[in-house]
């Protein structure tokens, strides 16, 4: 059983192993999305084949559309090469479930897959002609939260940009340079309306996306490169819908691809490619998933609520996206990340058999996090923290670890925590209460040092800020004492903690924790049951 439109053929073979094949035909979708496209995505990563891919293809299987998705890569052309072309663009869904069985399903939405780069003529041709078409309705992306920065930490413009600025359409080095162009073209061929609707998972996802694109067209209409009529399109025609995305996607898993293999299924391999993404055949993912989106679409959209996403207003959108970002899971998520490094544990379900990582993220989540937390009306708090903490962290079949949650963790501590404590200030609540977030803050200062609590040493993972933040605890060593003015410079950077911990008067509780974990040798475990017993 390999993965491409002719062994699919043999339709009974895939049933009698348990696997869903297409029940709509696919080349007349691929037909219909050549000739009146609706729907272009850009990033072609395990998040969007397994999500937004799978959405569309519920409606096809419903008969709600006839039209699947063209999808763009702007960063790793190898998964299209290696990961799409070879399975004629399909992919294998495996859907871990906390009961122990698994879902598997062939999705095979995507139309149309190409690298997004000049190099590539026929293909950038082909995104032109698209882009020109006025039936198209809707641009997605999943790009990573740093796929939209414009300026490096210290508020410049990075270089790529800086050149995209003074050279204008036809020479873009970055994915939004390019897009830009793009609906450029569009606004001169016939002005279509657009919607530009980002479903990555960062705050106010949606304002970035605008931020990039009229920073870029204000930049050329300053060298001459476009007119006002571009930018009154861009401020008038071309929607940035806010959303929040929520599924727990991990890296292939080789577990899983013995499960596979076990059936007769043959394309188990696990891609590397040469930019570090992990990719396959198959993606493997929890069953939970939220995609809430602001209902936002100048020129029609897919019927998406038919497949199970919520359409709203903005403010809603925002008020879940803070629910989950600041409460509910991702505190956890990164607490989890944080410990179970410096604990060496390497599965994030491993760490929920733990009783003292139990009783943190419980703390963080119940304790001081619901008690401000922002209710959006159409999901419940308490039961999305209790779907967290019950069903989805502890599922023993989600091959997910606190190694790949920890990347880019100072970019994340801020909002995840940051907010909280902002909320309690606030309100006027009492900052004593709070013992399990400076906890965290201290953790990751600890984790910062690259050492476990059996005193082995490890590589953090990426993290832009990694090597400021060696730097600013360059002189810490295990089994030494800090004070809050040894560290102060990084203690009162409000870009990674959210606030000035010294302003707050945070800084001493975090250093007195941060002290403990440096004790020596199961230093880390002795001050988690010290605060949550």
């Amino acid at each position: 059983m390999k993965l491409n439109n002719k062994e699919l053929e043999n339709k009974a073979l895939w049933s009698e192993k348990g696997y869903k094949t297409l029940s709509y035909d696919r080349n007349k979708m691929i037909a219909n999305t050549h000739i009146n496209p609706m729907w272009v995505h850009f990033g072609a990563g395990n998040i969007f084949r397994i999500f937004p891919a799978k959405l569309c293809q519920r409606l096809l299987e419903s008969g709600l559309s006839d039209r699947g998705i063209i999808v763009g890569e702007g960063f790793d052309y190898e998964i299209i090469s290696k990961a799409y072309a070879p399975f004629d663009n399909l992919t294998m869904m495996v859907t871990l479930k906390a009961d122990g069985t698994i879902d598997k399903e062939v999705v095979g939405s995507v139309a149309e897959a190409y690298p997004f780069d000049y190099s590539y003529a026929d293909e950038w041709k082909r995104f032109e002609e698209v882009f020109e078409n006025p039936s198209l309705q809707m641009v997605s992306f999943t790009i990573t939260e740093k796929g939209y920065a414009l300026k490096n930490p210290a508020g410049e413009y990075f270089p790529s940009y800086v050149e995209d600025f003074k050279d204008g359409p036809g020479k873009g080095r970055m994915l939004f340079s390019r897009l830009t162009e793009l609906l450029f073209k569009r606004y001169k061929k016939n002005a279509a309306p657009l919607a530009l609707c980002s479903m990555d998972n960062c705050s106010h996802n949606g304002e970035k996306v605008e931020n990039a694109v009229k920073t870029i067209a204000s930049e050329w209409l300053k060298n001459g490169f476009v007119d006002e009529g571009f930018i009154s399109y861009l401020n008038t025609k071309v929607s940035y819908p806010w959303s929040m995305i929520d599924k727990i996607t991990p890296r292939p898993d080789k577990s899983v691809a013995q499960m596979l293999a076990s059936d007769g299924f043959e394309d188990t391999d696990v891609i590397v490619t040469n930019r570090n993404t992990y990719t396959a055949a198959f993606v493997n993912a929890e069953e939970c998933e939220y995609l809430v989106i602001e209902d936002d679409f100048p020129n029609g959209r897919p019927c998406l609520e038919k497949a199970g996403v919520y359409f709203t207003d903005r403010d809603t959108v925002n008020k879940v996206e803070k629910m989950k970002v600041c409460t509910c899971l991702n505190p956890l998520h990164t607490a989890l990340a944080v410990y179970g490094c410096l604990l060496g544990y390497d599965l994030i379900s491993s760490e929920m058999k733990d009783k003292e990582l139990l009783a943190l993220i419980t703390r963080i989540g119940y304790v001081e996090g619901l008690p401000v937390v922002v209710n959006p009306g159409i999901i419940d708090p308490k039961k999305f923290i209790d779907e967290v903490v019950k069903l989805r962290l502890p599922n023993p079949f989600m091959p997910d670890t606190p190694q790949r949650i920890a990347t880019d963790t100072s970019q994340k501590l801020s909002i995840r925590f940051g907010e909280t404590i902002k909320a309690y200030i606030r309100d006027g609540r009492n900052l004593d209460d709070l013992k399990a977030i400076p906890l965290v803050y201290a953790g990751w200062m600890r984790y910062v040092l690259g050492v476990d609590d059996c005193l082995n040493e490890f590589t953090p993972s990426p993290d832009p800020l990694l090597e400021y933040a060696k730097g600013e605890l360059s002189s810490v060593k295990i089994g030494a004492t800090v004070s809050v003015d040894d560290i102060k410079g990084l203690l009162s950077n409000e870009s990674i903690f959210g606030v000035d911990l010294i302003k707050v008067s945070l800084a001493d509780r975090v250093v007195k924790a941060f002290n403990e974990l440096l004790a020596g040798k199961g230093a880390v475990r002795a001050t988690l049951k010290k605060y949550l017993d």
